[in-house]
């Protein structure tokens, strides 16, 4: 049996923070995973950013709500879950996603959570589990199931890694060179041949 794990932001969706940055005017706030490899570091500077500039949950999750998936991500998650039993595993967390999960067709998503305080400010965060990512891939695996992922960031790496195999979708060039055993998808029609190709592989 076969399983597909996507990352979500840079590969179906806009980045949330990056798209919450352009609408406050607060630069720090375009920094992602593809820029900073230690996911701690970025959330403890996003979340005093935020605070710093009295910024609220519903303040990000008014732009949230006006994103839409990326070109063609609709139709190649489709074409995906006709093929692959498919997992969204990403570090973003339940209370921003749900309106793109919707757009999507709700797929099963696996991500962490916000700590808000009464007044609405964003306080905290909690992971799922340590390194998430991989996890999920090795729970599948232990589950006998053959998976292959993509992911655009930093910390997709080590869910590329663990996977029985793994696609950067889009990379930036830092990444790519930092992990060439990985090939390398720049559009949805180069991730679908390189799915396709690795079925065809798993169903020989």
């Amino acid at each position: 049996m076969n399983v597909a794990c996507l990352d979500l932001e840079g590969v179906l969706t806009p980045e949330i923070w990056i798209a919450f940055a352009q609408h406050s005017g607060v630069d720090g706030l375009r920094a992602t995973t593809r820029d900073e490899p230690d996911y701690h570091v970025l959330m403890r500077r996003r979340l005093q950013l935020l605070h710093e500039h009295g910024y609220r949950l519903a303040d990000v999750q008014q732009v949230v709500a006006e994103l839409v998936p990326l070109p063609g991500a609709v139709e190649f998650l489709r074409w995906l879950r006709e093929r692959f039993q498919t997992v969204i595993v990403s570090d973003t967390f339940y209370e921003f996603a749900m309106p793109l999960m919707r757009q999507l067709d709700y797929p099963t998503l696996l991500c962490h959570r916000l700590e808000v305080d009464e007044h609405g400010a964003i306080t905290g965060y909690r992971l799922r589990q340590e390194d998430a990512k991989r996890e999920v891939v090795r729970g599948l695996q232990a589950l006998k199931f053959r998976v292959t992922a993509a992911g655009d960031s930093y910390n997709d790496t080590r869910m590329l890694e663990q996977a029985d195999a793994g696609f950067l979708f889009n990379p930036p060039d830092t990444l790519a060179a930092a992990f060439p055993q990985f090939r390398i998808t720049r559009n949805f029609r180069e991730l679908s041949d390189a799915f396709a190709a690795c079925r065809r592989d798993f169903d020989r």
